[in-house]
């Protein structure tokens, strides 16, 4: 239907003359050519006849691609840019060339890439955008490109790539991928894995090699030692322990995010109360609960520590909500979380769901512990009631040990940590 609708247009094109001046047009071999090439052009020229199908630009001087540059130009099969000064590709300068099959893009300085744009190009079969400054590929970049059957990514920046790249390319055949500076970490051992097993022919070999760490430099992907990889887990323990233990408002709470894996995951928590959310990269204060490298700052809200603790000093009605420890590595995610919610006075004895919490954990997402013993987590099972006491000053004194023995808690993780 694609290829029917394409003679339509050209035909109705057909008699629609005209070329910029710079540039030379004409017919051959049934295709309407515009060889534009080595004419220290600076911007794509304009007045090009409407049912061209290639157009070559290469060995200029163009700069910048912006949107609708080839708006003119919409039955475009063969595109050819390499050699200029391209820096960036803006979003919408590609997307209107859906019969596009040849793109040439390569010896170009092209840094910011519309990588979005590429999933209009369904008909393309030849991406050629060696030679450049490319350092990040969105795992969709190619998506929608199931005819392609060439592409060149080879001498650009590319540190890593993310696993499933090439995912979407059913019919390549081809792919040049050496002379990037790759750093050999766990997240790049999938390419190794995928380069071994495919069909697709990927020349020079040799040449797709680690330039960090520096203990691996210079060793080829397919020759990399084994690794020590891990994706993260997260167990998420909080004090205080609530065993029927009345605390006041205005206590401290402990939450401690425990973690592993390898490479060594970042930690972040996420909360959400009723003033809404907070996300937090750990740490964010340093060992005096302070903001470093800021005298005098004062202590934030939430303390968020470098061994993954997480303090809430002052906790009250504002500070219910739920709290979310993320930790991400190359290999993946793990999150545990808890609601916590005060209780009103003279909940002590039983919670809202008839049952008390002992020294809970909730460890990665949807399951926690209790008492040892793992446990599927539903709509409530992670919710945590911390009760107010009674306005009863004799027990003014037992809500003061609860509250400094949650301070103890907390120093004692701090320092086992460090």
């Amino acid at each position: 239907m694609k290829g029917l609708h394409l003679l339509w247009l050209a035909g109705f094109l057909g008699s629609v003359s005209g070329c910029p001046e710079v540039c030379d047009c004409g017919e051959k071999y049934g295709f309407q050519i515009s060889d534009c090439a080595y004419r220290d052009l600076q911007t794509v020229p304009s007045g090009f006849p409407a049912n061209v199908t290639t157009l070559s630009l290469s060995a200029n001087r163009l700069g910048d691609l912006e949107a609708g540059a080839f708006d003119e130009v919409p039955l475009l099969q063969s595109l050819w840019l390499a050699h200029n000064e391209i820096r960036v590709v803006a979003p919408g300068s590609l997307a209107p060339l859906v019969y596009l099959k040849s793109l040439d893009l390569s010896h170009n300085l092209i840094s910011n890439f519309s990588w979005n744009d590429l999933h209009n190009l369904s008909a393309l079969q030849l991406l050629k955008m060696d030679s450049n400054e490319l350092a990040v590929i969105p795992r969709d970049a190619f998506k929608n490109l199931g005819d392609l059957r060439s592409l060149q990514l080879n001498h650009n920046r590319f540190l890593t790539l993310v696993d499933g790249t090439f995912e979407g390319l059913t019919s390549l055949s081809h792919l040049q991928i050496n002379d990037n500076p790759f750093n050999c970490t766990c997240g790049l051992l999938w390419l190794k894995v995928w380069a071994v097993a495919t069909a697709v022919s990927i020349p020079e070999q040799d040449n797709i090699a680690c330039s960090s760490p520096p203990f691996l430099k210079g060793i080829p992907l397919g020759r990399l030692p084994p690794l020590h990889c891990a994706p993260p887990t997260v167990q998420l323990t909080y004090q205080p322990n609530q065993d029927g233990a009345e605390l006041r408002d205005g206590f401290v709470l402990a939450l401690h995010c425990d973690t592993d894996g390898q490479p060594p995951p970042e930690v972040q928590w996420r909360i959400q109360t009723p003033g809404g959310k907070v996300e937090i990269t750990s740490p964010n204060v340093g060992p005096d609960g302070r903001v470093p490298g800021v005298p005098g700052s004062p202590q934030p809200r939430f303390q968020a520590f470098a061994n993954g603790s997480l303090l809430i000093p002052g906790f009250g009605k504002q500070e219910e909500g739920t709290y979310s420890c993320r930790a991400t590595n190359e290999l993946g995610s793990a999150e545990g979380s808890v609601n916590v919610a005060l209780a009103s006075p003279g909940e002590a004895s039983e919670d809202a769901l008839g049952r008390k919490f002992h020294g809970k954990a909730v460890e990665g997402k949807g399951c926690y512990t209790v008492d040892n013993e793992v446990q599927p987590s539903g709509p409530e099972d992670n919710v945590v009631i911390i009760y107010l006491s009674s306005t009863n000053p004799k027990k003014s004194g037992a809500s003061s040990l609860g509250q400094l023995g949650s301070w103890l808690l907390f120093l004692a993780l701090f320092h086992l940590a460090f």
